[in-house]
């Protein structure tokens, strides 16, 4: 049975449901974002594979493209989140998907007697969890001998976006993130979430050897700061991106908007 957190956080996520797509489709940075963590799942082999917060299914759509010789699983805990979901995998006859509503701590029922070769989880799935450390453990346990975590996580040390907001004399949400519950992206919408630091993804998945760190938008303005990136413009926009590709090889990749891990058991 879903707890009164995670049914508010469905229905935050039903409501941002409807204009999801239409959002992501205008936004060009969110998009080869999407790329790059998808480009890091297909790294690992594997047979069966889980995708922890689907959303409106366009990566279970494009992996089942991708990889049909593969199962793949996902869940969410936005009902109308699920609904478009599911149509999307029949519209694209994706008949290798499997999905089901319900949040991280009740896959195992929803999937009952399933180890995964590869669980991916995109765009802070894991920051609107009850507690950090249990959900790390639950998805750990999902996982096949030798399997694979690539994780995404809202960075609570994005420092360029709290320069950003500092310059534009946005005090408070310059440090909303640093509080112990974060309110999300949005400024009319509440989301009680939280952001975590590398170091606090390092502690709960302490038992996973970590085989790659990095950080998203560590000097380019991150995918939500809309009007500054269509100023920049796209040859801006690719230098910088290149930019913070070389500073992931420094311990600048700490501080991105999003970070990313990917680890085995």
């Amino acid at each position: 049975m879903a707890s009164n957190y995670y049914n508010e956080i469905g229905t935050y996520f039903n409501n941002d449901s409807c204009s999801y797509e239409e959002r992501y489709w205008a936004n060009s940075l969110i998009q080869k974002m999407r790329q790059s963590f998808r480009e890091e799942v297909k790294r690992y082999p594997g047979t069966l594979m889980l995708e922890i917060g689907c959303g409106i299914g366009l990566d279970l759509v494009h992996f089942s493209k991708t990889h049909p010789e593969r199962k793949i699983y996902g869940i969410d805990v936005s009902s109308e989140m699920i609904r478009l979901s599911k149509d999307k995998i029949t519209n694209e006859k994706c008949t290798n998907v499997e999905i089901a509503q319900g949040s991280n701590e009740e896959i195992e029922s929803l999937f009952p007697s399933k180890k995964f070769d590869i669980i991916y989880i995109f765009f802070g799935a894991l920051n609107t969890v009850e507690n950090f450390q249990f959900a790390a453990e639950k998805v750990q346990d999902l996982l096949a001998p030798g399997g694979t975590i690539v994780l995404t996580v809202v960075n609570k040390w994005y420092i360029s976006g709290m320069v950003i907001d500092l310059l534009r004399l946005r005090f408070k949400k310059a440090f909303s993130r640093l509080k112990p519950v974060w309110g999300g992206y949005s400024p009319d919408h509440y989301l009680p979430s939280h952001c975590y630091s590398p170091r606090q993804v390092e502690k709960v998945f302490a038992k996973m050897k970590i085989m790659k760190r990095k950080g998203y938008c560590l000097i380019h303005p991150a995918w939500y700061f809309t009007k500054i990136n269509q100023t920049l413009g796209e040859r801006i926009s690719n230098l910088l991106w290149k930019t913070d590709i070389l500073l992931n090889k420094t311990f600048l990749w700490r501080f991105g908007e999003y970070t990313l891990f990917v680890m085995q058991n």
